[in-house]
Order: C-alpha cells, then sequence, then structure tokens
C-alpha cells in the first residue's frame, strides 16, 4: 500500500514553488477535481478557483458539480455542507483540518441539545420553537435541525428562512450567531425587547421562564471573531470626512453597525453591489478582509474607491490556514492516487442535515 506524500517537506517551499507545483498537479488530474473557495479566501489559494461564492451559493454549487473529487478551500463545515451535498462516490477534501470557524464552534450539539430540553421544561419546544442553524456550522448540528423541524439559513437567505419557521411555530432559536438572528428580526418587523439572549453557559440560558414564554426569537449567544471588530465610531469617521460616502456591511456585524449602514447583506450581495454601482463612487466595507482588498483592486479601473471599515487589520485567520502549500500537497496527493483530509459526514447525521439544507435550497 503507497503512502500519503507526508505534508513536512510542503512547508519548507516557496509561495512560488507552491504554484508552480499546484498547476501541474490541477493539469494532470484536469476534470478529476473541482476547487471550491469562498470570499473570505486568501488570494494566492483564490485564483486556483473553479467556483466562487458566498455560503449559499457554494452549497448549491457543491450538489452541481460532477467530478469525483471536491477540493474545498474554505473552513471545515464548508467542506461538511459539500460531503452532504454531494453525489455518492465524490469525496469532499479539506486541505487543512485545522481550517475551521470559531463562530460555528460557539454552539455544539450537546449544548443545543440541553437548551431544547430546558426549553420543554418551560413550555411545548416542539411545537413553539423551530430551530435555525447559520450554515456556519457543524453537521450534527444540522442534522439536530433536520431532526426537530428546523432548517439551515446563510446571510444571503436569513429573511426567507426565517418568515418559513415562523410559518411553522410562533418562535425561533436562532444559533450561532447572535448578531445575524438580531438583524433577520429586526427587518421583519420584531422590536429588540422581543429577541433574547440565550447564554449556553447558563441554566436556562439566564432567562426566566416568563421571559422564555414572551420572547419570539431566542439568539445563541455567539458571534464572528472578524465581524466583531468593525463598530459604529468607524462609520462615523468615514461619514465626516467623506460625506458622500456609502456604507455596506454584512450582518454578523452588530446592530449598531448594520443600523448605522446603507446597505447590509451577504459577501455576494456586497461585491454585486459595488461592481454594479456608479463608477466613483466611495465605499466603506465592513466584512473579511480578503474580500475587500480583492473587490478593491477590481473596482479601481472605475475609479471607484473601497476601504476596509477597521483601522486594525481584521481577517478570518482560520481561513488563512489554506495555503499554497496546503494546496499543492493535497493536489499530488491527488494526482499519485492517494487521499489525503477527507471529510466524511456519518451517514445518518448527513441524512438529517441534508434534509435541513434540503429545506433551505427549495424555498432560497
Amino acid at each position: 500500500m503507497t503512502l500519503p506524500l507526508p505534508f513536512a517537506p510542503y512547508n519548507e517551499l516557496s509561495d512560488n514553488e507552491c504554484q508552480e507545483r499546484i498547476r501541474a498537479a490541477r493539469s494532470k488530474l484536469g476534470q478529476e477535481v473541482v476547487l471550491l473557495c469562498h470570499h473570505y479566501q486568501r488570494a494566492d489559494v483564490y485564483q486556483h478557483a473553479d467556483l466562487t461564492g458566498d455560503s449559499l451559493k457554494l452549497s448549491r454549487l457543491a450538489a452541481q458539480t460532477d467530478s469525483p473529487y471536491i477540493v474545498f478551500c474554505g473552513v471545515h463545515f464548508m467542506a461538511e455542507v459539500a460531503d452532504i451535498m454531494s453525489k455518492p462516490g465524490q469525496t469532499a477534501i479539506l486541505p487543512d483540518l485545522a481550517a475551521g470557524c470559531s463562530m460555528a464552534d460557539m454552539a455544539n450539539l450537546a449544548k443545543v441539545e440541553r437548551c431544547w430540553r430546558e426549553l420543554g421544561e418551560v413550555l411545548d419546544v416542539e411545537n413553539e420553537f423551530t430551530p435555525v442553524t447559520y450554515i456556519n456550522s457543524a453537521a450534527d448540528l444540522k442534522a439536530f435541525c433536520g431532526e426537530h423541524g428546523g432548517i439551515v439559513c446563510t446571510s444571503s437567505n436569513a429573511g426567507t428562512i426565517a418568515k418559513w419557521a415562523f410559518e411553522q411555530r410562533p418562535k425561533i432559536l436562532f444559533f450561532p450567531d447572535q448578531h445575524l438572528g438580531r438583524w433577520t428580526g429586526h427587518n421583519m418587523g420584531i422590536a429588540l425587547e422581543d429577541m433574547l439572549v440565550w447564554d449556553p453557559d447558563r441554566e436556562y440560558g439566564g432567562l426566566t421562564p416568563e421571559q422564555i414564554r414572551k420572547a419570539k426569537v431566542l439568539l445563541w449567544k455567539g458571534h464572528c471573531s472578524v465581524h466583531q471588530m468593525f463598530q459604529k465610531h468607524h462609520i462615523d469617521a468615514f461619514r465626516a470626512q467623506h460625506p458622500d460616502g456609502i456604507v455596506i456591511a454584512h450582518p454578523e456585524c452588530n446592530f449598531e453597525v448594520c443600523a448605522a449602514s446603507d446597505h447590509v447583506g451577504s459577501t455576494e450581495l456586497i461585491v454585486k453591489t459595488i461592481k454594479e454601482a456608479p463608477a466613483g463612487t466611495r465605499w466603506l466595507v465592513g466584512t473579511e478582509l480578503n474580500l475587500v482588498d480583492r473587490l478593491a483592486r477590481e473596482v479601481l479601473p472605475q475609479n471607484k474607491i473601497v476601504q476596509f471599515m477597521a483601522t486594525t487589520i481584521c481577517m478570518c485567520s482560520t481561513m488563512q490556514r489554506i495555503d499554497p502549500q496546503h494546496l499543492a500537497w493535497t493536489l499530488e496527493n491527488l494526482a499519485a492516487g492517494q487521499v489525503v483530509n477527507p471529510i466524511a459526514v456519518p451517514p445518518h447525521e448527513a441524512e438529517l442535515a441534508r434534509l435541513a439544507l434540503d429545506r433551505m435550497l427549495a424555498i432560497s
């Protein structure tokens, strides 16, 4: 049995050497492999992508590709979605298993199940709450939603999903990102006082039975470490300097930032809005740095100025783990007939998770 090529020698390669070896391996593999890249991926990897997009777009693309190998340049939950949505015989691969998501890690199955049990002690949880998980979550949480009549959402379709969820039951349990949940509820006309934060480290989420009964939405105490860096004072300073400037933010930002922005939307919407904007416009963008830098370069020929919202460097550090070295190692192993870092969701879990994902795709 041939052993996989070890990673250690690749860590000594320069980025330029890796780029040449990536191209050579891709040429050898041809249609055997497809590379999916999220918008937040670093530029030296993003350049090799066959398909790019935000979480919703990539969920659809993962279900449509025919290549035997799907190499996902993103983070762990994205590769899980690719595995769940792919066809039998296809293999999803994550070049570095350490590429996770701190937000996704803020909600785990044990804590969500405990929350569900505690809610069940206060009211008829199966008939009162629709569980909604952001796609930025582990496969077992998507399976939990599938099993309990719930659904998955992305930042692109959260409003549509929330409307569906309320049609099923009168309340929503939304995890793991409180900010996306709050902004979505606000856009539906739900008062902030009717959306309460559930702290999974406290008994009954730190809430009283009366608060639980009155709440329309329970928001998991979770957030994105990147988007929490953006603050309203960044917007105030930009507007003072550029009164005609336009502000656009991702809904993972806090409520004050979203409320002060001119546009709020997913990475796909941010890209589309700025690319379709009139020439000569100036933008302040509240989302991950790699996307903002790439977008700034692309629209500069139209005399559009794109600025990053935060004053400090702010990028998705776990996404950065997918580097040219790991990609070269992954592809050269494939070219040699070896699969490294396959992502395989257990069948029963995958079946329930796909149920929740299919519900999402059917109404999005």
